[in-house]
């Protein structure tokens, strides 16, 4: 095998330049980046070796490089400059990503919420502190509605890129379809409509705003939902994204493609976009033997453990500074 070899080569690779006229973003929902050890005040518990999962050491730290793999071979000529992740535990499991994997030797610094969610999982950016210098950040709470549970919390940093330029990103993760679509509509709804609290609150205060939302929306690009966060000054960047000809999103559903994770930017931002893809190569694919074609490489089938990366394939923008 090619990868392994290629990409620990990758993991010694010096920071981006600072004279990188580009910036880059990566998207990824990791499916369960959870340690081995119980969360307390959370429901973790099938993550746990002795769990019907037996979710053991051996298996997280497959999981953790398996992880820093993926990240590291979506680019050719460097490292990304942040990336978004969804679906990861705790800060136990980011600093073991940015400190002890593969990843260790690019010098990624991150941020993550501490959501109300039931199972423990948040949303995280990372970033080099090479090419992106936070100014502040918060959690931004979803109050539930009616029938729904408590839910991710949504990430904000306001940080300056290397141009000097101040860009807010928000990491998202919408609560799921679990229920059926017209059930969890409601709960997704309500994620959406406090994220365009803020993006008005934002746009109030500040001309022109440079922003950057992303994450898994558990919707695709011309649902209600996401035509509702395009009336607030943002497009979607990678509604477009290029992909291998049998790759046709970034998740798979019973044997159908759907593009459920997505990057959205201000006006500035859409018209500076110099490339999108979905991140498909070889290894982070399987074939999909009941349904036909590939699908994504996950780490578990039901419960069925198998060492594979994520159910989700990665977003990479790059954008002009």
């Amino acid at each position: 095998m090619w990868v392994l070899p290629f990409l620990v080569f990758l993991s010694f690779l010096a920071p981006p330049s600072v004279s990188a006229q580009s910036l880059t973003m990566v998207e990824l929902n990791c499916e369960n980046l959870f340690d081995y050890r119980d969360d307390e005040g959370k429901d973790d518990t099938e993550y746990l070796p002795e769990a019907t999962r037996h979710w053991t050491k051996q298996r997280y730290w497959r999981k953790v490089n398996h992880i820093a793999q993926e990240l590291l071979s979506c680019l050719d000529d460097g490292i990304p400059d942040m990336i978004a992740l969804c679906e990861v535990e705790n800060d136990s499991a980011l600093n073991d990503l940015c400190h002890r994997s593969l990843l260790r030797n690019a010098g990624y610094e991150y941020l993550m919420t501490n959501s109300p969610d039931m199972r423990g999982i948040d949303v995280a950016l990372l970033y080099s502190p090479f090419t992106f210098a936070p100014i502040r950040s918060y959690s931004i709470r979803v109050t539930p509605v009616e029938n729904m549970r408590p839910t991710r919390d949504i990430l904000y940093v306001c940080g300056q890129t290397i141009s000097g330029d101040t860009l807010h990103v928000f990491v998202i993760h919408f609560p799921s379809r679990f229920g059926g679509e017209k059930y969890s509509r409601p709960f997704r709804q309500a994620a959406a409509d406090r994220l365009c609290q803020q993006l008005d609150s934002l746009q109030s205060v500040s001309s022109l705003p440079k922003i950057l939302i992303t994450g898994d929306f558990n919707d695709d690009a011309d649902s209600q939902i996401l035509k509702q966060i395009y009336e607030h000054g943002v497009r979607n960047l990678t509604k477009e994204a290029s992909a291998p000809e049998d790759v046709q999103g970034t998740y798979r559903y019973q044997g159908e493609w759907e593009s459920i994770d997505h990057i959205l930017g201000s006006p500035y931002i859409f018209k500076k976009v110099e490339s999108a893809k979905i991140h498909a190569p070889q290894f982070l694919l399987e074939e999909e033997k009941r349904y036909g074609g590939r699908k994504p490489f996950r780490t578990y089938n039901g419960m069925r453990y198998q060492p594979g990366y994520s159910d989700h394939l990665p977003l990479v923008v790059r954008i002009a500074l």
